[in-house]
């Protein structure tokens, strides 16, 4: 019996496992090493880190949790999760079981793309979710909005923090209110209407927007919106409550509907920095800590 399991080996993870080994607890860290940004070049809006790679990220975290002879490390997926009389109970691919007694799922969000040719080849290097991630390299230059009704009008809108030549894509006319059509207007933003084809690039970087009636729109980088990602299954296996949108209406300090249990990072809210999960994950660990330590001094 582990004091801490940890599903999910990001920013939020990562922190969580470092403070709670700081706070001389038994951790287990299990995580795929697949991460959804594997294909992101850099990862940007970390002080003192901007522009590192995700991978030199975990590579460093990584070392840092080696210090602390109470965290392990595994490479694995957790299959499985339930609730037990004394804690939490996860499946490992490989069969093995472990035990703790509290659990944080930090296992982020599922990306679903879109299916559209083109997408996935530039996933990350001109398809992203995030424009306070991505946008600032794309300033200036065309951008596309992809999605549908009122989110995507406010996702076109505000897409122009970075560029005013912004472009919002739309399956059909009746997507969009009267209402959302004159803001668009208002704001110089294009309402292009029909099903898109695919993405074409020169080289590494897309350029247009084929739709399927054969028009093209000038496409630097293509922003999505949030609701194209879907949770873990772990979450649902366990019971937590969701919001509408898919993630986890965490209370104070990450706590979920089920006690004991925590979700931090992107699978908790949808402000999806790498600052922001690796602090939610910070006050999951302090405020286990801090549960464990009245458990063991009562």
């Amino acid at each position: 019996m582990r004091d801490v399991i940890i599903v999910g080996g990001g920013p939020a993870g990562l922190n969580a496992a470092l403070i709670l080994g700081r706070s001389r607890r038994s951790v287990l860290l299990c995580d795929t090493g697949e991460p959804r940004n594997a294909a992101t070049p850099r990862t940007w809006g970390l002080f003192t880190r901007d522009g590192t790679a995700p991978f030199d990220l975990r590579a460093k975290a990584h070392a840092d949790l080696d210090r602390y002879e109470t965290v392990r490390r595994r490479q694995v997926e957790v299959v499985e999760a339930r609730r037990v009389e004394d804690g939490f109970e996860i499946v490992q691919a490989d069969g093995r079981r472990e035990r703790a007694r509290r659990l944080i799922l930090a296992t982020g969000l599922r990306q679903e793309l879109p299916q559209v040719e083109g997408f996935d080849t530039y996933w990350g290097r001109g398809v992203h979710a995030c424009p306070y991630c991505d946008g600032y390299e794309a300033r200036d230059r065309a951008l596309v909005a992809y999605g549908e009704g009122h989110g995507g009008c406010g996702l076109a809108l505000e897409l122009t923090c970075w560029s005013p030549d912004v472009t919002l894509c739309v399956e059909g006319e009746a997507s969009l209110s009267e209402k959302d059509r004159a803001r668009l207007a208002r704001n110089r933003i294009r309402v292009v209407e029909g099903p898109a084809l695919r993405l074409e690039g020169d080289g590494d970087q897309p350029s247009r927007l084929v739709l399927a009636d054969g028009r093209a729109i000038a496409c630097t980088a293509l922003f999505l919106m949030p609701d194209t990602c879907a949770p873990s299954p772990l979450v649902t296996q366990l019971g937590c409550e969701l919001t509408e949108r898919g993630v986890v209406p965490t209370r104070d300090y990450e706590k979920t509907n089920v006690p004991g249990l925590y979700v931090a990072g992107d699978a908790s809210r949808r402000v999806q920095f790498a600052v922001v999960a690796a602090a939610e994950g910070a006050m999951a660990a302090f405020a286990i800590n801090t549960e464990l330590i009245a458990e063991d001094t009562r």
